[in-house]
This record gives C-alpha cells, sequence and structure tokens, in this order.
C-alpha cells in the first residue's frame, strides 16, 4: 500500500497509528529499523489482549455486513480469511509487543504533536486513520498531522484517500493546498494494493532542500 522496496527498506521508518498491526515485528524481522507510534502503546500487553477479543467479533460483523466494498482475491478470498489473517497479525503483534516497547520501537504517541525531533526519518507512513476518519476529524486536524508528519520525515506517504463507506476524503484538498503553501512536494500515487473498493491511492509529501513545484500523479501540476 506505500510501494515500498529497494533503498527505501534501509531508510529509518517511522509508522504512525500503527495500532495492533505486524509491520514493526515483521520488518524488524527482516533488519528493517522501525519505529511506531499509537497512543494504544500506553497500555501492557494484557490490557491490549483484552481490548483485541472485545472488539474482534464485533469488527468481522461489521466486514461481513458490508462485504460488497471490499476486493476479494485470491490472497483474501473471503472474509474468513480476512479475520485469520487479521488475528495472526494481531498475534504477531502481541509477540513482539514487550520487547519492542523496552527497545524504544513502540512509543505512545499522536498526532498531531510527535515526540520526535526535526528530521527524526526518512520516511514515516500512516495506513488507515488520516482521511479514513474524515467525519471524525476534521480538516485542520488533518493539515496539522500531515504537517507534524513532514517535519519529523522528509518522505511521507498515507493510504488510503478514502473516508469510511468508499467516499473520497473531502480533506486531502485542503491537505494538498496547505503542504504545497507549505513549500512542500505532493502528489497521489496509484499502488499495487487495493482490498477496500476504489482504494489504491496514497498522498505522498516529500520535502527537499529547495522544493519548486508540487504535482499529481497524472502530471497535472497544481497551480
Amino acid at each position: 500500500m506505500f510501494a515500498l522496496g529497494g533503498g527505501e527498506l534501509r531508510s529509518r521508518l517511522l509508522g504512525c497509528a500503527d495500532g495492533p498491526a505486524s509491520f514493526n515485528a515483521e520488518a524488524t524481522g527482516r533488519g528493517l529499523r522501525v519505529v511506531s507510534c499509537d497512543p494504544l502503546y500506553r497500555y501492557g500487553a494484557n490490557a491490549i489482549r483484552a481490548r483485541i477479543a472485545a472488539i474482534f467479533d464485533e469488527m468481522v460483523a461489521q466486514t461481513r455486513q458490508n462485504e460488497s466494498e471490499f476486493v476479494w482475491s485470491e490472497a483474501i478470498p473471503s472474509v474468513g480469511a480476512l479475520a485469520r489473517m487479521r488475528a495472526a497479525a494481531m498475534d504477531r503483534f502481541l509477540d513482539d509487543y514487550d520487547a519492542g516497547r523496552a527497545s524504544g520501537r513502540y512509543i505512545d504517541a499522536e498526532l498531531p504533536a510527535l515526540p520526535f525531533a526535526d528530521g527524526a526519518f526518512d520516511l514515516a507512513v500512516c495506513s488507515h486513520f488520516l482521511f479514513l476518519y474524515t467525519k471524525q476529524l476534521t480538516a485542520d486536524f488533518h493539515v496539522a498531522a500531515v504537517r507534524e508528519l513532514s517535519r519529523v520525515a522528509a518522505d511521507v506517504r498515507i493510504f488510503p484517500l478514502v473516508a469510511l463507506g468508499g467516499a473520497p476524503s473531502e480533506h486531502v484538498g485542503p491537505v494538498m493546498d496547505a503542504m504545497w503553501k507549505d513549500g512542500l512536494d505532493v502528489s497521489i500515487d496509484v499502488v499495487p494494493y487495493e482490498f477496500q473498493r476504489g482504494a489504491n491511492r496514497m498522498l505522498r509529501v516529500i520535502r527537499r532542500e529547495r522544493p519548486e513545484r508540487s504535482s499529481r500523479s497524472d502530471g497535472a501540476r497544481r497551480r
């Protein structure tokens, strides 16, 4: 979903709003340098495990109820397969959590104010938080959050660009305009991943030494 590869995987990576995902555990196991941040990490493993158990069945039921909103494929053929994959990912996270928390890989922090120095990371990724909760979080919050991510990382990637229910987020335009005014390069890039129907694009914000312009993925210049 973030089109990562090559030298990017040797970067200092920040996963923001990572939640109970296995990204950090799997990346660390492959030798990558990753820090994840989320307010969930103020809790211990047992409390997180209990929280997952309390909401998991409802999460699966909601997915089943909205089954038509997703693209089912050989990789994820059914709601049942998705539930098993998510459960396995959460277990991987929980198995890694105590050690990762002790070593500083899981940090209790949340947007729009992060406890990291300017340029602490080469690349920051944020999935299924910004733009997804369009109705719950204001445009001002989104602008402040993306500005903060761009402060701590030279390359920021956010996925997806649709709200809950699949409609394009109304906050994408204001965020792009604000980042453009800040002198950052902004683009919407198609990625080789689509599970939520119509969600196959990410927002990319790059801080360069001498930014000159911002463009959409189709090459059209923003004015």
